[in-house]
């Protein structure tokens, strides 16, 4: 069974003969897999189940001293954050897009490597990504104090920079869904550690009707659609699953009781996550790594779980954590 089979029964909420995973590494963790492996890349070693197309960030232009300038012409600090980076300046000082140009949706450096990508992982499960897709590019352009405050000063001009944002979504995805690909993953933090960073009713008033027109474009080409959401959102649940979400990640376990979550949503959206990045990878022993992970693998194997650390795993992981989990999800009979 090829794995993006597998990853298809997971989505569906069927039984899969194993659990899936995918992996992913900040830089300085995947330098030292690199290191120990003896590899520039770790595909055939992490033998990952999703194929992630596109780019989730935005593309960097690198504009010297560790400073690099995204798509959209928010300029960032990566001295510190290698992967991302600190957002540096304001691009929208005033409430107003009067003089801002967007970018184009259809850059060819977002989707022209897809064709080949496709031919070399065809077994996987093809999934288009885009980054900060909604709010997260809101205030990376205005600013997070200044977008906060536009919710309550401001309204119009945040309902007109989100449908802009979501109208350039829409764009990629349009895009996107002429290469036979199986979904459209949408990245955008909401929550911290206790609860929404905007609250309930302002993400259902600004944030949950453009979501809305995303996820519909989506589901109405038949495709699936997966989210990327920071903290504790899980209160938000049943309203995506109402306009169609099928897979939440990263699934943090500090903010969220998964092994009550798995169960009661079960059939209805799957979960990719869930191994503790803040503290079993970086704290943990060898054995306590195991344990969780095997854990995860127990709860995940009636389905609608896909196995992974709750990020990106961060350079203050031992390499021997990180090779734990990776020998144990591979080591599954299939």
């Amino acid at each position: 069974m090829t794995k993006r089979r597998v990853i298809q029964l997971v989505l569906n909420g069927q039984r899969p003969p194993y659990v899936p995973w995918s992996f992913g590494f900040t830089y300085e963790a995947n330098e030292k897999l690199e290191k120990h492996f003896g590899k520039n890349n770790l595909d055939d070693i992490l033998d990952n189940h999703l194929l992630g197309l596109g780019n989730g960030i935005g593309f960097f232009e690198d504009i010297g001293n560790n400073h690099v300038r995204d798509v959209f012409g928010v300029v960032w600090d990566r001295s510190v954050d290698r992967d991302i980076g600190i957002v540096e300046g304001c691009v929208l000082p005033e409430p107003t897009l009067d003089n801002y140009r967007f970018p184009n949706p259809h850059d060819p450096r977002f989707f022209d490597d897809i064709p080949q990508r496709l031919a070399t992982h065809g077994d996987r499960y093809r999934v288009f990504n885009i980054g900060f897709s909604l709010y997260e590019r809101a205030w990376t352009l205005r600013g997070m104090e200044n977008l906060m405050m536009d919710f309550v000063e401001n309204p119009d001009f945040v309902h007109e920079l989100l449908t802009r944002i979501a109208d350039y979504n829409l764009a990629q995805v349009e895009k996107a869904l002429t290469y036979d690909i199986d979904a459209v993953h949408f990245g955008d933090d909401w929550g911290q550690q206790h609860g929404l960073q905007m609250g309930y009713a302002t993400w259902k008033q600004f944030i949950f009707p453009q979501l809305k027109r995303m996820y519909s474009a989506v589901k109405s080409a038949d495709k699936k659609v997966s989210i990327h959401s920071c903290g504790d959102v899980d209160e938000l649940f049943d309203d995506l699953i109402n306009i169609g979400l099928n897979c939440f990640n990263p699934f943090q376990p500090e903010v969220m009781d998964v092994y009550s979550l798995v169960p009661k949503y079960r059939g209805r959206l799957a979960f990719h996550g869930g191994l503790s990045t803040q503290k079993t990878l970086p704290h943990g022993s060898v054995q306590d790594v195991l344990n969780e992970t095997q854990k995860l693998l127990d709860l995940g194997a009636p389905g609608s779980y896909i196995l992974a650390p709750a990020h990106a795993v961060e350079g203050d992981v031992p390499l021997e954590n990180m090779l734990a989990f990776i020998n144990l999800a591979k080591s599954q009979k299939r």
